[in-house]
């Protein structure tokens, strides 16, 4: 299972554009820079466990591919969506219960590295994990 692993924030790409894009106010985007985020995934079949865990908070995930589940941001946004298996790239699609826009997000594991692409209402956006 190529997710499988632990993986560190490395870097990002318009991440604060994107943010901004999504409503999150200044303080919380400058936080969110220095957030050293940690993923740790585990596969099992269609399952998925993952634990985001970060300078202000850990939550435990766990979703089976193709099947709707609800999630919280780290802001607190309230979002609803599925994941899906599409060859080598999980993708995820998400709509914000307050506005009902579309947040969309793959993940992709190239060598050492786990890159989770974003967009959302036209802004796109990019971090690089380095796996642990």
């Amino acid at each position: 299972m190529a997710f499988d692993g632990t993986w560190k924030v490395e870097s990002g790409e318009n991440y604060d554009a994107f943010m901004e894009q999504m409503g999150i106010n200044v303080m919380k985007r400058k936080l969110a820079e220095h957030d050293n985020l940690k993923i740790s995934i585990q596969q099992s079949g269609n399952d998925f466990q993952i634990k985001e865990s970060s300078t202000f908070r850990t939550k435990d995930i766990h979703f089976t591919l193709g099947t709707p589940f609800d999630y919280s941001l780290a802001d607190g946004t309230e979002v609803s969506g599925t994941w899906e298996l599409d060859g080598a790239m999980l993708k995820g699609k998400f709509t914000r219960k307050d506005n009902d826009k579309v947040l969309t997000t793959t993940r992709v594991v190239m060598g050492d590295e786990l890159v989770q692409s974003f967009n959302y209402d036209g802004v796109d956006a990019k971090r690089t994990f380095k796996k642990q």
